[in-house]
């Protein structure tokens, strides 16, 4: 079943939820997609350099994987389809507004934001703000 289209529906509509906890982006060889799926990664993209996952903080650390930047994860619960334009352009636009980067995983039914674990409340806030402007 495919998820709304319309552009100021989906915006009206984002809800976002900010999770709990704390994830890391990791990459491993693409010869190691076994321990890939042992991981039980949120987020699975693979590239020609290797396999990125996005894994809980605490998981990575476990398993003495390198990382960078800590985010949180908000999920927009708006049911999107994956043909909606716009969605994600608003969101990110209304997010760097705000100097707050964000890395876009879209799912079949949602889209979710990987932001700076210490910028997420502000972040939650923005896109809070951004359906209240949308809402009717």
């Amino acid at each position: 079943m495919d998820g709304s289209n319309y552009l100021g529906d989906l915006l009206a509509a984002i809800e976002p939820v900010l999770h709990d906890g704390t994830f890391v982006f990791v990459t491993v060889p693409t010869r190691s997609f076994a321990l890939a799926a042992e991981t039980r990664p949120v987020a699975a993209v693979m590239e020609a350099e290797g396999l990125t996952l996005v894994l809980p903080q605490a998981q990575a650390d476990a398993l003495r994987f390198g990382y960078g930047t800590v985010f949180r994860q908000l999920t927009l619960t708006v049911h999107s389809s994956l043909d909606a334009v716009g969605l994600t352009a608003t969101v990110a636009t209304r997010l760097a507004a705000h100097g707050i980067p964000a890395n876009v995983v879209a799912g079949f039914y949602h889209d979710h934001l990987f932001v700076p674990h210490d910028r997420a409340e502000e972040a939650l806030a923005a896109l809070e703000a951004l359906s209240q402007e949308h809402t009717a």
